[in-house]
């Protein structure tokens, strides 16, 4: 019998269900590089979304290849909510995953009430994942504690299958395609590059436009570049509020770029000031110097761990500003910023010391050539 812990001999084949966002992904990817160095001659399959497919298709990485799952109530959902689900399409893909004949099957993708079915379903024929109390159990598993760094959560779980980490950072390779993007987008003229990004998945944790705006007149007065990032259709008006607020010239690059471009991006920026989302998790992959403007509990599970390019700035509003109920007791239906409260000084100091920093190394796109 094997212990929790101990290497699976003779794996060909390895599924992991991560089918989420940009920034949940990334949060795992230390976890599938670890999986890649224990497993040096086995196929890891991302069970994932189309985006996923569109992003690491033809790019070097851990993962050799996506299979897009189908809409499933807790595994791919939709911006709008639940799915409507297809049961016929459900079991025509798990009959097909099941011919694949995965020796592994890992569930990287939350606490496993709905996750943990599906993964068992696959066939595999060892499974391990995270599991709360209310969870399907799996051949190994862990305890699934909702205030945990996420990337430590999973590298946690492919430690279970003889996995240990081989790094912390998460990392995501640029390709020439995605530096083209860029040179077409924003011819580069020498000065620095910085780039604001004032969308997140949820209000609470977006800083108000205004503020973006005040930040980059401030840092455009230092002769940079500004430019406002953007990629989801309801970050439009986000980013044309930044821009339009500016006193300075700022360079609205909403839906210009795809995601591999926007990591290419970021890789050359000088610094990348964003609110806690998918695109300042992109950032840090790339070696971006970035300050993240964070709502406080979203620090445990979301911050990158280390400092020398990372500089998270919290907001500590714990109630909501319009009720007066306290967020980490209760939910409320009131769709408004808990981070509104950041200085504009305090994300500046921040910035201006990156960007001092950045000064005294090599140039920032160098960083991104590299990994091209």
């Amino acid at each position: 019998m094997l212990s929790h812990g101990a290497r699976l001999p003779a794996v060909r084949k390895i599924a992991v269900l991560r089918a989420n966002g940009i920034g949940d992904f990334i949060f795992a990817l230390p976890a599938l590089e670890a999986l890649r160095a224990a497993y040096p001659h086995a196929e890891i399959t991302l069970l994932g979304q189309a985006w996923h497919a569109g992003l690491l298709n033809g790019r070097p990485g851990p993962v050799d290849r996506v299979i897009v799952t189908p809409p499933s109530r807790g595994v791919n959902e939709g911006p709008d909510g639940p799915p409507v689900e297809d049961p016929a399409e459900l079991e025509r893909f798990f009959a097909a995953m099941r011919r694949e004949r995965f020796d592994l099957a890992l569930q990287l993708h939350g606490g496993g009430r709905y996750s943990n079915p599906f993964v068992l379903r696959l066939g595999a024929r060892l499974t391990a994942g995270t599991r709360t109390p209310d969870a399907a159990q799996l051949d190994r598993w862990i305890p699934y504690v909702y205030f945990q760094n996420e990337t430590l959560r999973w590298l946690e779980v492919v430690a279970l299958v003889g996995a240990p980490p081989v790094g912390l950072e998460p990392r995501l390779w640029l390709t020439e395609a995605d530096h083209a993007e860029v040179r077409a987008a924003l011819p580069e003229d020498g000065s620095m590059l910085v780039a604001l990004h004032p969308g997140a998945g949820a209000a609470m944790r977006r800083w108000p436009v205004e503020r973006f705006a005040q930040l980059g007149d401030a840092l455009a007065a230092q002769g940079a570049t500004v430019v406002v990032t953007g990629a989801r259709a309801d970050e439009q008006p986000l980013v044309a509020g930044v821009v339009a607020a500016m006193r300075y010239p700022a360079h609205n690059l909403w839906g210009r770029l795809s995601l591999g471009g926007l990591a290419a991006l970021f890789a050359c920026s000088h610094v990348v000031i964003s609110n806690d989302s998918g695109p300042l998790h992109l950032a840090i992959t790339v070696g971006a110097p970035t300050v993240g403007i964070y709502w406080g509990p979203n620090v445990i599970n979301a911050a990158p761990a280390t400092r020398a390019r990372h500089r998270p700035v919290i907001g500590w509003r714990l109630s909501c500003p319009h009720c007066g109920r306290h967020r980490l007791h209760a939910a409320c239906d009131h769709d408004v910023s808990f981070v509104a409260e950041v200085p504009v000084a305090e994300v500046l100091a921040a910035a201006r010391e990156l960007l001092e920093t950045a000064r005294l190394r090599a140039p920032a796109q160098s960083a991104g050539q590299e990994r091209g």
